[in-house]
C-alpha cells in the first residue's frame, strides 16, 4: 500500500474508563493504518478493544491519548461539531443490532440518511445493491433478521461513504444468513472501493480479508496479509 493510500492513521492510541474507582484499560497503544478500498477484519475476544477502536475510528468515541488521523484530519484533536460532521460525511456504520424504525419501510428507513447526507444516492438504488429491490415497501416486522441487518447496510452505505465500520454484523444470524451479509458487505467493497473494517470474533470471517488485524488486551497482535481471499461461502462457521 502506498503512503498517498492511507484513510485512517493511529498512532500509541490509549483508551482508559473507571468502573467506580476501577480504572479499566480498554486500548494499551494502539499502532494501526488501513488503506483505500481494503478489506479489513478486526479479529479478538470479548473485551479485547476491538469495538473500543472500531468507535474511535468512527468519530464516536475519543482516545484517553494517542492520535488518529482520517486522511489529513485530526480526529483526536476535533470538536464535538467536527467530529458529528465527519461521521455525518464520511462513515457508514453496521452494528450487530439492526436500529430500524418499526414504523417506516425498508425504504424509509434508508431515506432518513439520505435527507442529511451531502451526496447520497436515491434509498432504492441502495436497497438494490444489496438485493432488497422487491423488499423496500416492507416494515422492518416482515422482513427476516438478515433482510434487516442488509437494510441496515443499504442506509450506511445510502451516504456514499468512503469508510464502511461494522461491529459484529453477523453477530446476531445463523450461518447462511451472516454468510449472505458478508456477501453482501464484500459486493459494496469491490463495487463502491469503500475502505471497509468488521469487527468479529469468528476466526474464519478473516479470510475473506485483505488483512487480518488482531487484538488482545487492547493492543495489536498479529497482522496478516491474506495472498488468497476466500469467499464467503467457504468460509467454516
Amino acid at each position: 500500500m502506498q503512503k498517498d493510500d492511507i484513510v485512517f492513521s493511529a498512532r500509541n492510541l490509549t483508551r482508559s474508563f473507571f468502573m467506580g474507582e476501577v480504572e479499566i484499560q480498554a486500548l494499551r497503544g494502539v499502532d494501526l493504518e488501513l488503506y483505500q478500498g481494503e478489506f479489513v477484519v478486526l479479529l479478538g475476544a470479548s473485551g479485547s478493544g476491538k469495538s473500543t477502536l472500531l468507535n474511535i475510528l468512527g468519530g464516536l468515541d475519543s482516545a484517553t491519548s494517542g492520535e488518529v488521523h482520517y486522511r489529513d484530519q485530526d480526529l483526536s484533536r476535533a470538536s464535538e461539531a467536527q467530529l458529528t460532521r465527519f461521521r455525518r460525511d464520511h462513515v457508514g456504520f453496521v452494528f450487530q443490532f439492526y436500529n430500524l424504525i418499526p414504523s417506516l419501510t425498508a425504504r424509509e428507513n434508508v431515506a432518513i440518511v439520505t435527507d442529511i447526507a451531502k451526496a447520497p444516492m436515491r434509498p432504492e438504488e441502495a436497497l438494490a445493491l444489496v438485493g432488497l429491490t422487491e423488499r423496500q415497501d416492507h416494515f422492518p416486522s416482515q422482513l427476516s433478521g438478515g433482510e434487516q441487518q442488509r437494510v441496515a447496510i443499504a442506509r450506511a452505505i445510502a451516504k456514499n461513504p468512503s469508510v464502511l465500520l461494522c461491529d459484529e454484523p453477523t453477530g446476531a444470524l445463523d450461518s447462511k444468513t451472516g454468510i449472505r451479509v458478508l456477501q453482501v458487505l464484500q459486493d459494496i467493497n469491490q463495487r463502491l472501493g469503500t475502505t471497509t473494517a468488521v469487527i468479529t470474533h469468528n476466526a474464519s470471517i478473516a479470510d475473506m480479508a485483505d488483512r487480518m488485524i488482531r487484538l488482545t488486551d487492547g493492543r495489536v497482535s498479529e497482522i496478516h496479509c491474506n495472498t488468497h481471499k476466500r469467499q464467503p461461502d467457504e468460509l467454516s462457521w
